[in-house]
């Protein structure tokens, strides 16, 4: 994504140069590097080029060089997320199919459900989250992956402690909203090896011994 990206305002440098009928030195002498510099930006294959050279080479011709950041991949997981999701497997009676790290069904998108949770009929994407900290940021992520998921519903699993409870009990209204199925009962339900009937929050308690 990066080689991409360095690509894509290498190619808009040199047609903004072109357009405005400048040299490669006038650009190079403008940006303080060698004109060999320019050269290989305008190509793409300045892969270690400093953001500020590239910022003062869009300047020389016209262009603000503007960096932003987009929801993309999951972020790396952490041992408290992998401990978390093996604990909550341990909840599913050995009738309900259990995977993780399970890829979107959308060719080269990078991101991957936690674990999925599948029965009779029925499967829901389970998402883990040790911190949460941002409510809206978390709930636009997530239903934008259960949208594109292919899912009956979305499972966020979050250890019982004292940080999640105080995120719960502040995004109560959101989280109402976005998980209609009280934790509790979705539990229940799947442990009893059944469709918990929506998607839902749940804190998990202390490990527990898989069902047979």
């Amino acid at each position: 994504m990066a080689r991409q990206a360095i690509g894509r305002a290498g190619l808009e440098i040199r047609l903004a140069r072109v357009g405005a009928g400048l040299s490669v030195d006038a650009v190079a002498a403008a940006v303080g590097c060698s004109n060999a510099e320019i050269s290989r930006i305008e190509r793409g294959l300045a892969l270690k080029v400093p953001l500020e050279r590239l910022s003062r080479a869009a300047a020389a011709v016209g262009l603000d060089l503007v960096v932003r950041t987009h929801p993309g991949g999951d972020p790396l997981r952490d041992a408290g997320q992998h401990a978390t999701a093996a604990s909550f497997a341990t909840f599913l009676p050995l009738t309900l199919r259990w995977s993780v790290e399970v890829p979107l069904p959308i060719a080269g998108d990078p991101r991957a459900w936690d674990g999925l949770v599948a029965g009779d009929g029925w499967r829901y994407g389970v998402e883990v989250e040790t911190q949460p900290t941002d409510a809206q940021a978390l709930l636009r992520r997530l239903h934008l992956k259960e949208r594109d998921g292919q899912v009956d519903g979305l499972l966020l699993v979050m250890p019982d402690t004292r940080r999640v409870r105080m995120f719960v009990r502040a995004a109560s209204a959101e989280l109402r909203s976005a998980f209609p199925i009280p934790g509790p009962v979705a539990l229940a339900r799947l442990r009893a090896g059944t469709d918990p009937g929506g998607s839902a929050a749940i804190l998990l308690p202390r490990r527990h011994t898989r069902g047979v």
